[in-house]
């Protein structure tokens, strides 16, 4: 009898241990193309290389698409797993573990290709019209910049579109966004527009996965071990040819 107590012990933890393998993680993020968007292919680029590579180590996963105030908030409560694209903030460690990164993030400004603008430092471009989306943070030294001619805009699309028009000297967005947007435009916009070579700012990318999760640092690690992989097997590279990047 106390044999077939222990047998009976042992199918329960497998079925546990199966059923907490098989659970889904929750993952979240905030419309953010091209890198999180419930519209695009597997869910934008970033939930693209997220989830594969959280399938790679052998987990499930879903993804919903909400505000960013109510995905930070969802992770600190434990109403979802894993966010998506987060910049690494000090505060953040609070509500979740960030993994290592996983894209780069280049703020850098675009003008006419006609313009001899060149730009080292934010001091040279205090006399150009720049177009800024309402709302939007660049960076710290720029935002906080009041020398610097900025002309708020609904969006980048409209700024840029402003920029090919001369109407401004310059605009600025994350490469990866701009680059989707642009792909969007008439050729006549595209055509007329360029990056400058230096990034205003660079911000890596990272999932932030809930302290609520008791796994938070295993699947933290799984993640790094699998991206790593995925770059160096090709697989990452191919997902970012998959979203056009």
């Amino acid at each position: 009898m106390p044999q077939l107590h222990r047998a009976l012990a042992l199918i329960g933890l497998l079925l546990l241990t199966h059923a907490a393998a098989a659970q889904k993680l929750r993952l979240v993020a905030d419309a953010w193309p091209p890198f999180t968007d419930a519209t695009l292919i597997n869910g934008g680029l970033a939930t693209d290389i997220v989830s594969t590579a959280l399938a790679r180590a052998g987990y499930a996963s879903e993804f919903e698409q909400v505000p960013w105030a109510r995905a930070l908030l969802g992770v600190g409560e434990g109403r979802y797993d894993v966010l998506v694209n987060a910049w690494y903030a000090e505060d953040r460690t609070r509500l979740g573990q960030f993994s290592g990164e996983y894209l780069l993030n280049r703020v850098r400004f675009l003008k006419r290709k006609d313009a001899p603008i060149e730009y080292n430092n934010l001091q040279q471009l205090h006399t150009y019209p720049i177009a800024v989306v309402r709302g939007y943070a660049y960076s710290s030294a720029f935002d906080e910049d009041t020398v610097l001619q900025k002309v708020p805009v609904h969006s980048f699309a409209m700024a840029v579109r402003m920029l090919a028009a001369d109407r401004v000297k310059l605009t600025l967005e994350d490469e990866f966004v701009a680059r989707y947007y642009l792909s969007r435009e008439s050729s006549k916009v595209r055509n007329a527009v360029e990056f400058l070579p230096k990034p205003l700012s660079e911000n890596s990318l990272h999932i932030l996965v809930s302290l609520k999760n008791p796994r938070h640092a295993e699947i933290v690690s799984n993640f790094d071990r699998e991206i790593a992989e995925m770059k160096a097997d090709g697989s990452y590279e191919r997902l970012l040819k998959r979203h056009g990047m």
